[in-house]
């Protein structure tokens, strides 16, 4: 399968099927011409890539689990459920972080409201 063929396949740009090969999430042999040619099994690793992007992994972590995933897209080994654990942790920190940004950003646009009028705080 051709470049062009597994970004049809994907609905994943051409360019970044690219950068999914410079970070060894994918890989492609050479033909004689120098095109790049993918597995049949392409498109199935592509969602796969995909589905872990979309759960917020990086790419590091995507490269050390893609090979454990199996089936469909959102599938993965149970040997992976710690490391998984571990990253919505980090997800949860990081949004309770955001969280309480937001709530002090409101405090200080409250205290501007009390001196220059009213400011409109979206929620």
């Amino acid at each position: 399968m051709k470049i062009g063929e597994l970004s049809k396949a994907t609905g994943v740009s051409v360019r970044l099927l690219r950068y999914y090969e410079e970070q060894e999430l994918l890989a492609a042999t050479r033909t004689g011409g120098g095109h790049r040619s993918y597995a049949p099994d392409a498109p199935q690793r592509v969602r796969r890539i995909r589905a872990f992007l979309g759960a917020g992994l990086p790419t590091r972590i995507i490269r050390q689990i893609l090979d454990c995933a199996c089936g469909a897209a959102s599938e993965v080994e149970p040997c992976l459920g710690g490391l998984l654990h571990e990253q919505l942790r980090a997800v949860e920190e990081r949004v309770a972080e955001l969280q309480e940004a937001r709530e002090a950003l409101v405090g200080l646009l409250a205290e501007l409201e009390g001196l220059e009028g009213p400011v409109r705080v979206a929620a």
